[in-house]
């Protein structure tokens, strides 16, 4: 094992690799909860979502662990599973079994766009501001999904959303559960959003709003069946051959190209692995976050990507594949615990999606606001996706501003070809949808 995972080369060992496995999944352990209850949303076996999240996380995790040798798990990726359930399935109204073989092509292409070296081509093509955007305007669309589960924002006719009765008993230990969860979170706590969950689920359950568990029964109990969603990715790809799925598609696959390289490079500085700038391995790493996806959608969950949590475990010394395969064998641990979906209510979960529509937002940082040619672009792909309550919709507008505004102010030469046929795609898009 101190061979295989090159522990003495990096100056761990495996005591302080299993500690840093188990840190970085108490700190993503929320998906295992946030994920079925969106998911759920589309009309999706909330049982066998949650068992299909803790596989594909274990075999994400494992695959990235043994194959790229990186201290970084994998999960269901937040923003993509609400894109999944509020925008494809009920927005757009495709069914979650051809929206799953939608996340089984993108995962596919990434791997082989990953295996030819196009994807690197791509993600250099697109501008760095409206890779920030599109981060960005993801929190704030999280975020707002967060505050509506609460019960904190609600349907206005006069003014489309207002606030909600803040006297309401669940609305208040909504509000208690972000309060906690901000605390833990500001006093530097790796699990804090993990932790407030818990937390809230005891104060929920003291003043009788979340069902008190009875027995051992409601703790720990049999592994969901995904007789429901396995497989159902593979008997709909017939289905995805329209205008619209290219969209959800492409978005999957966007989203997903971004998220991962991004987290791939903070943990591997953070590890103290990067070698000259350049991330060793990065192919493997990246086909191994692809390949997640393939495995989820198989299994019946959206795309499957790499964690910025995985930065816990770094920070308490993990640096090699050992620290992912811990966290994975901590997932397939967690697969008996499927009866605390009764506990973990929508009031519980919503400050983890507030909390990570924070921490995604801080990307507004980095766009270029002091150029109108770049701020308009990126200011509509992030205030769009709320608005629209529509990831795709954002990301359209944004792309079919980007050109526009750069060739009027005279940087036409800027633009890769591949900004102008994505900015195509979208036009076509929204004549299609009209």
């Amino acid at each position: 094992m101190k061979n295989f995972f090159e522990l003495d080369q990096l100056g761990t060992n495996v005591k302080t690799e299993f500690i840093a496995g188990l840190t970085t999944f108490l700190a993503m352990a929320y998906i295992l909860f946030v994920n079925p209850h969106t998911l759920s949303a589309t009309g999706m076996d909330q049982g066998a979502i949650f068992t299909a999240t803790a596989l594909a996380a274990a075999i994400g995790s494992l695959v990235m662990g043994l194959v790229a040798k990186y201290p970084v798990a994998l999960a269901p990726g937040m923003g993509l599973n609400a894109f999944f359930a509020y925008t494809v399935v009920l927005n757009y109204g495709i069914p979650w079994e051809t929206a799953l073989a939608g996340v089984l092509v993108s995962g596919t292409v990434l791997v082989i766009l990953t295996l030819t070296g196009i994807r690197e081509m791509i993600i250099n093509a697109i501008p760095e501001s409206l890779k920030y955007a599109v981060s960005a305007g993801i929190g704030l669309f999280i975020a707002f999904v967060g505050l509506i589960n609460a019960g904190f924002v609600v349907n206005n006719d006069n003014t489309l959303v207002g606030i909600g009765d803040l006297t309401t008993p669940t609305v208040l230990l909504a509000i208690f559960g972000l309060v906690v969860s901000i605390v833990l979170l500001t006093i530097g706590v790796k699990a804090a959003i993990f932790y407030g969950m818990i937390l809230t689920s005891i104060v929920g359950m003291i003043f009788g709003l979340i069902p008190h568990p009875t027995g051992i029964h409601d703790i720990i109990g049999p592994v969901p069946s995904i007789e429901s969603t396995f497989g159902q990715a593979l008997f709909h790809l017939q289905d995805i051959f329209t205008l619209k799925m290219l969209v959800v598609i492409l978005t999957f696959m966007f989203v997903d190209f971004f998220d991962t390289a991004g987290t791939l490079v903070a943990v591997a500085s953070q590890a103290g692995i990067m070698k000259n700038g350049k991330l060793p391995r990065a192919g493997r790493a990246l086909t191994a976050d692809s390949s997640g996806s393939i495995f989820g959608a198989i299994l019946g969950t959206s795309s499957t990507t790499s964690y910025i949590e995985s930065t816990a475990g770094v920070a308490v010394g993990g640096k090699s594949g050992l620290t992912a395969v811990v966290t994975a064998m901590f997932f397939l641990l967690a697969l008996v615990f499927s009866p605390l979906l009764g506990i973990i209510t929508s009031q519980v979960t919503a400050p983890a999606l507030i909390i990570v529509g924070v921490l995604m937002a801080v990307n507004l940082k980095h766009i270029e606001w002091d150029k109108i040619e770049i701020a308009i672009p990126a200011f509509f792909t992030v205030l769009m996706m709320p608005l629209t309550y529509s990831i795709a919709t954002g990301i359209a507008i944004g792309f079919i501003f980007y050109p526009i505004t750069l060739i009027v102010k005279g940087r036409a030469k800027e633009i890769h070809p591949i900004m102008y046929i994505l900015s195509v795609i979208f036009v076509l898009y929204f004549i299609f949808l009209s």
